[in-house]
């Protein structure tokens, strides 16, 4: 059985997708296996493609957890997609920052705890990249 914390990154890749395909673009869901993509996409006449990690919070809204090789997969056509889902009063809501793959590695910061050490990008951080969808460019 997937744990609350799978089912969370699930609904955050899918969520993304959508609204990938509303904008315009082809968005497909890679294997769970894939390492560092959760899915390819590329515009309708398929001359530029992208491969995007989708980072999902449904519970803290002030950082997503990134993992060390986020200060390493960089290149100009990897992206990630923060996403936050509230629930407000019954009402949900989802937040997405798109944030090149280059800015995530530079904002990357990792904490040391007394069992544990873990990479992270503060909301703040990456503010000025909500809804920044043209990281993708046109989708025609």
């Amino acid at each position: 059985m997937a744990s609350k914390g799978q089912m969370t990154g699930m609904r955050g890749v899918y969520l993304t997708a959508a609204e990938l395909s509303r904008l315009g673009f082809i968005a497909s869901p890679t294997s769970r296996s894939a390492a560092g993509a959760d899915l390819l996409l590329t515009n309708q006449s398929c001359t530029s493609a992208f491969s995007v990690q989708v980072k999902t919070n449904a519970r803290s809204f002030g950082f997503w957890l990134v993992g060390e090789k986020a200060q390493h997969a960089v290149s100009d056509s990897h992206v990630y997609v923060l996403v936050n889902i509230r629930l407000v009063k019954g009402i949900e809501s989802h937040e997405y920052f798109v944030v090149p793959s280059k800015e995530i590695a530079a904002l990357t910061q990792r904490f040391d705890r007394a069992n544990s050490t873990f990479f992270a990008v503060s909301r703040s951080a990456v503010e000025q990249y909500r809804n920044l969808w043209s990281v993708f460019g046109e989708p025609a």
